[in-house]
């Protein structure tokens, strides 16, 4: 039986509860922080369960003055009182105060979340407080239900969740930006007789990193169970300090048996689409608010920098069309032939077939010239990873990204080399040991299969659902170069 713990075990409701449900000429209890006093009289409180207030109304001549003079911004109390129809305008109910109780103060000179507008480079500075923010409260509950949808939407589709180690000796993207772990004396580490650091004396025995990618270990998995997912922390030593970029971020990978690329593709799509959509039911007040905050901040902006769209409109269409599917090729030959390369506008200028895109491309592609999502894939080998399948003609690999507008690449993925002889031909060529992954190329020696996966960072997924610019503002706590705070 489900158990409601809000009212049975604590006797009280939430301001969802009070807003949604008919209790009206009842006796509720309800806890929360407050908002806004105004006029000694009309407290404004919220508990976090929804970006609306609810508003208690106090008798001031019934209440201990010292008590009221408690009554502030950021305050957390108990209140009891009839839920009644409000007499003003903003809200359809109203509590009629009864019971105050403070349960704790929050000092008007010191409290930095003062009900006014706040940049978000402060907020970043009070990232424990910035949360009682309206904004951030509404973005950390649309990650929230976004969470939830991957989760809903794997496990209603046969996949099985698989927890990847955090600690790992390989290095999946072969990037080298990784966070050592040891516990060598850092001062004095022990060394090997040509002078380097003797790993064998570290805790495990050899050299480790925090993982960049589950992707490598939920291969094995998915050999055995056909269908896996990860979603947990990875981490990236990348001294970069752009908007786009976290130094520890949240990754779901699935992997699939007996899937190619076009089926990767397919599930990709469904898969966004399917989040999307849950978010979109589930989180109506909250994407409202963020989309009123978007056109709000978006007012300053040059006409040319605007979103096409309000913020749930390009939700619905994201969710309700088909992504555009384009190979590497076509989409090089289109970005050549574009007027701002022709212009000579882009920063990374496009000129030969064989160029990494970089995210200008890649926003060009989506919000200019297809004006849709979009699947770009056979990519060349050279800007691939050694694991991604090799296509008949030598030069490209069975790779897929999908584009976003606002972000760039939301997805990467491809099919994985699934023949032996080739997948050992492609690491010598990149001086990747065989030793050090004998347990990935063993996959392949034993019940080898076509299969297939894609990596999507979380937080890049909680940007453009939220409208926000800065992936900063999407996690609790952002780790960047220079800041670990918190």
């Amino acid at each position: 039986m489900a158990i409601n713990f809000q009212v049975t075990t604590m006797n009280s409701y939430s301001v969802k509860e009070l807003l949604s449900e008919n209790l009206l000429l009842q006796e509720v209890t309800i806890n929360g922080w407050v908002k806004t006093f105004r006029s000694n009289r009309f407290i404004a409180l919220n508990d976090g369960s929804t970006i609306n207030n609810i508003q208690c109304v106090v008798d001031f001549e019934s209440f201990d003055e010292d008590v009221l003079k408690q009554v502030n911004t950021g305050a957390a109390v108990k209140i009891t009182g009839t839920l009644v129809e409000s007499q003003g305008k903003g809200q359809k109910v109203e509590i009629q105060v009864t019971g105050l109780t403070i349960h704790g103060g929050a000092d008007p000179e010191t409290y930095p979340i003062q009900p006014k507008k706040h940049s978000l480079e402060f907020l970043r500075e009070k990232a424990h407080l910035r949360i009682r923010t309206n904004t951030f409260a509404a973005i950390m509950r649309v990650r929230s239900a976004l969470s939830f949808g991957v989760h809903q939407y794997f496990q209603q589709n046969g996949f099985n969740y698989f927890h990847a180690p955090i600690i790992t000796g390989s290095d999946a993207e072969g990037a080298g930006e990784m966070f050592k772990v040891s516990t060598l004396d850092s001062k004095n580490p022990p060394l090997t007789e040509d002078g380097n650091i003797d790993y064998k004396e570290d805790f495990f025995g050899k050299e480790t990193n925090l993982t960049v990618s589950g992707q490598l270990e939920a291969e094995t998995y998915a050999m055995a169970l056909g269908k896996v997912y990860t979603f947990g922390p990875t981490f990236r030593a990348e001294n970069s300090n752009t908007s786009r970029h976290l130094a520890e971020f949240w990754m779901i990978e699935p992997e699939m048996a007996f899937f190619d690329l076009n089926d990767n593709m397919d599930l990709a799509e469904d898969f966004i689409k399917n989040v999307i959509k849950y978010v979109l039911e589930n989180c109506q007040d909250d994407l409202q608010f963020l989309e009123k905050r978007l056109l709000d901040e978006e007012k300053t902006k040059p006409q040319a920098e605007r979103s096409e769209m309000p913020l749930i409109e390009k939700l619905k269409f994201v969710s309700e069309n088909s992504f555009k599917r384009v190979t590497y090729t076509e989409a090089i030959d289109i970005l050549r032939n574009s007027k701002p390369n022709k212009k000579k506008k882009f920063k990374y200028p496009i000129n030969e077939w064989g160029a990494d895109l970089q995210s200008e491309h890649e926003r060009f592609l989506v919000e200019k010239h297809f004006k849709c999502p979009v699947i770009l894939f056979d990519y060349p080998a050279t800007i691939k990873a050694f694991y991604m399948r090799l296509n008949e003609d030598g030069k490209t690999v069975r790779a897929m990204d999908i584009l976003f507008p606002g972000i760039g690449e939301i997805v990467g993925g491809s099919q994985r080399e699934e023949r032996l002889d080739v997948l050992k031909e492609k690491m010598a060529a990149l001086g990747i040991d065989e030793e050090e992954l004998w347990w990935y190329l063993d996959l392949r020696k034993f019940g080898s299969a076509v299969h297939s996966g894609f990596g999507l960072g979380f937080e890049r997924l909680v940007l453009f659902a939220t409208g926000m610019g800065n992936i900063r503002d999407v996690i609790p706590f952002p780790r960047t170069p220079q800041n670990a705070e918190f």
